[in-house]
């Protein structure tokens, strides 16, 4: 009987959530819209790409940098899209990461060629002590619950990095390099695994290239990434 009681207990994080739609209301991030923090309007430019093949190039010399099999994402990097990621990630919208968790893993449905775990690209513990959240765990974890698919927090930030978008196409890969590691605890967890990295954006594909290569490491069987956004 107990355990049938705690069952139908909602979950702390449940009850933040209610407490925060009643303190603060949602309001959509793309139109203003009282309610939802991205109306079914707005969110329709999540779905810019469902429908295109798999692999499609990003304007690399490879159309996937290596060692990933394979890079797919939801939408370029404007518009409602930039807004809402911003809002996630600097204004401290959690709500967003619900339907673009859910719109990512729509986009993997119809185009991924393998992957059984998803896996997101750790921020420094020191910016998610600041920002109180670490946005693309919150996108791996809505994105995972979509596909049936469990999320693991296999990676760690080994040191502190410039942020990607301060810097040059051609200094971003030093900047990242040997910046991740698979937790030790995990590593036995990894192997044989395929990884799905998740972020919210890419752009050269240089951090994601990093986490790939410690993940293989770890001997991971391949390693897959989805991304919210490209910037082009």
């Amino acid at each position: 009987m107990a355990s049938i009681v705690r069952s139908r207990l909602p979950r702390p994080t449940a009850v933040a959530g209610r407490l925060l739609d009643l303190a603060y209301p949602a309001v959509c991030v793309g139109c203003g819209h009282e309610g939802v923090a991205l109306c079914g309007l707005c969110g329709r430019a999540f779905a810019a790409r469902l429908g295109e093949p798999a692999g499609a190039p990003v304007g690399m010399p490879s159309d996937v940098p290596l060692p990933l099999v394979q890079l797919e994402w939801c939408a370029p990097y404007g518009g409602v899209v930039r807004d809402a990621l911003h809002a996630l990630k600097y204004r401290g919208e959690q709500r967003l990461a619900g339907p673009l968790g859910a719109a990512a893993a729509a986009r993997w449905r119809e185009s991924s060629i393998g992957g059984d775990v998803l896996v997101h690209v750790p921020v420094h513990p020191a910016r998610r002590a600041a920002r109180g959240y670490d946005q693309a765990e919150l996108l791996a974890r809505a994105a995972a619950a979509a596909l049936g698919r469990p999320a693991l927090g296999a990676l760690r930030r080994e040191r502190a990095t410039a942020p990607q978008y301060e810097l040059g196409r051609d200094r971003r890969a030093a900047n990242v390099e040997a910046a991740f590691a698979v937790d030790p605890a995990l590593r036995a967890v990894v192997a044989g695994r395929w990884p799905v990295l998740v972020d919210d954006v890419v752009t050269t594909g240089a951090t994601l290239v990093a986490c790939a290569e410690a993940l293989l490491d770890a001997a991971a069987a391949a390693v897959s990434a989805l991304t919210i956004a490209r910037e082009a």
